[in-house]
């Protein structure tokens, strides 16, 4: 198991901007790719970006151009700068870990609230 502690959110105004921090710790070897997750009230989780070992990125359509995930493989820890935010990311992120073999290999976390108000 892995274990995921998210930080790093808050309010904000839309147009501002914010970095959440995930730090991993636990079986942390066979990692391959960590996801960014975030849910909405009322809505299920989505998943918004993700970064391979290798530092391959790949974001959902409505946060491209605005967010970017990095890795700092050293510190075990994954990034999402968050700019230019819009009250419709207002929602709880959470990060996982995704193993060689294609499974979710991380325990869900409390996630950090972002709220951006307009």
């Amino acid at each position: 198991q892995v274990q995921l502690v998210e930080s790093g959110g808050g309010l904000v105004q839309a147009g501002g901007s914010l970095r959440l921090s995930c730090a991993a710790s636990g079986s942390i070897r066979n990692i391959y790719r960590m996801h960014w997750y975030r849910q909405a009230p009322g809505k299920e989780r989505e998943l918004v970006a993700t970064a391979t070992v290798l530092g391959s990125t790949d974001y959902a359509d409505s946060v491209k151009g605005r967010f970017t995930i990095s890795r700092d493989n050293a510190k075990n820890t994954v990034y999402l700068q968050m700019n230019s935010l819009k009250p419709e990311d207002t929602a709880v992120y959470f990060c996982n870990a995704e193993n060689y073999s294609r499974q979710i290999v991380g325990s869900w976390g409390q996630g950090t609230q972002v709220t951006v108000s307009s």
